[in-house]
């Protein structure tokens, strides 16, 4: 099921498209709105996958606002004007159904909708699997084989051919390379400190020095990687007071 908005000053048109909604099993009318301000206040409280939006609407028309949004949902341009096709389809409009409107080619619009609707799921499924896939991975400790959350890692020494994964839970040692282990990890939650030392970007609660705070834990930043590890870690996410000034 597609929950829908309409989008268009004029009462007749509004409810003329609505009518088309109701007799189509995959649809769900949220709300009508006269102009894309309404819109804007509505999407920030309701989930809606398909508009159907028209061009020519007091206060802000729908150009204006396909240029502003972030993220807009999928988008069926419904208007009296054809000359706005082009600019539509280069702000990734679905599609662009021309006033009056028919039944048949309504429902070969939003068909086309469900369609790409579904496969964006299936697409976002198949990331949401493979993210669980690839959460956790499993190391020999002895004669047990442990599993370690990557949510929960704080951080990873390595000594010679042995690292010690320290996590919320307690810390395991297995038979391992640092830099083998640091090629499986990503680079977007770990970072190398040391030659030592991978730490868990997540954790890490403060940076004096030489040193990384996580918790308890001092962990050493090597003259080497310092540089990027203030880049990484720290430059994208500082709020320099400078900048409210």
């Amino acid at each position: 099921m597609m929950n829908c908005v309409i989008v268009d000053d004029e009462p007749l048109a509004r409810e003329g498209i609505a009518n088309y909604v109701r007799e189509v099993d995959f649809l769900n009318l949220t709300q009508t709105c006269e102009n894309p301000v309404e819109l804007i206040a509505l999407l920030e409280k309701h989930p809606v996958d398909l508009l159907f939006l028209d061009i020519q609407t007091p206060k802000m028309n729908g150009i204006d606002f396909l240029k502003i949004v972030q993220n807009p949902p999928l988008v069926i341009i419904t208007t009296a004007f054809p000359s706005y096709a082009l600019e539509s389809f280069q702000l990734n409009v679905l599609d662009y159904l021309l006033k009056p409107i028919t039944f048949d080619r309504f429902f070969k619009a939003v068909k086309k909708a469900k369609d790409y609707f579904q496969l964006i799921k299936q697409s976002m499924h198949s990331e949401s699997l493979q993210k669980e896939e690839t959460d956790y991975f499993f190391i020999k400790c002895g004669s047990k084989y442990e599993k370690i959350m990557l949510n929960e890692i704080l951080y990873i020494q390595g000594t010679q051919n042995y690292v010690t994964i320290y996590t919320d839970k307690g810390k395991y040692m297995t038979l391992l390379y640092l830099k083998n282990l640091e090629q499986s990890l990503g680079s977007d939650l770990f970072i190398r400190v040391h030659k030592s030392f991978i730490v868990s970007i997540n954790k890490i609660e403060g940076i004096e020095g030489n040193e990384i705070f996580i918790g308890v834990n001092r962990i050493p930043i090597s003259r080497n990687y310092r540089d990027q590890v203030i880049n990484q870690v720290v430059v994208n996410k500082l709020w320099d007071k400078i900048r409210f000034s």
